[in-house]
């Protein structure tokens, strides 16, 4: 458990530095370009899940993706308990991923309404939704976790 904590908040507190960094110094929407025709850092406030999803509902249901991404929070705890007893270390570090992206976002969630997004990918036209460190690190836990149950061979009765 120690290695899930320290680096669910080592993620946790990346995100945070990061984020206080792009909101400090880029302005919404204007991109600033790092490499040119690939990669961009622009400011954006999500008020949806990931990669934008339930971004247009209205203000007034916001508190509805709140919601959801508490009942995240629980489903990963829950899957965390039945993990972690044979888990091994590469769960662990998935589960610690997880948690610090997710708490992250849920700190914006409560601050803002809306997560703090500013890693812009993008080729010709088309733009890779914007992220953070927060969801960087979740999508890596949740692959980990997701190839350890397909190699892990189950158990025989």
């Amino acid at each position: 458990m120690g290695l899930i904590a320290a680096l669910a908040a080592v993620i946790f507190v990346a995100d945070l530095v990061t984020k206080y960094v792009a909101l400090g110094r880029l302005r919404p929407g204007v991109p600033v370009p790092v490499v040119d025709g690939f990669f961009s850092l622009t400011l954006v406030m999500n008020p949806g899940l990931a990669f934008g999803m339930l971004g247009d509902v209205p203000e007034s249901f916001r508190w509805m993706v709140g919601l959801l991404s508490v009942g995240a929070l629980v489903v990963l705890a829950v899957i965390a308990a039945r993990v972690l007893p044979g888990g091994g270390r590469w769960s662990q570090l998935a589960l610690g991923l997880v948690f610090g992206g997710a708490a992250g976002n849920l700190v914006d969630r409560v601050r803002f309404g809306a997560v703090v997004d500013f890693l812009d990918f993008y080729w010709r036209a088309y733009h890779w939704p914007a992220f953070n460190v927060a969801d960087s690190a979740i999508s890596v836990g949740v692959t980990l976790l997701a190839l350890r149950m397909l190699v892990e061979t189950p158990a025989k009765a």
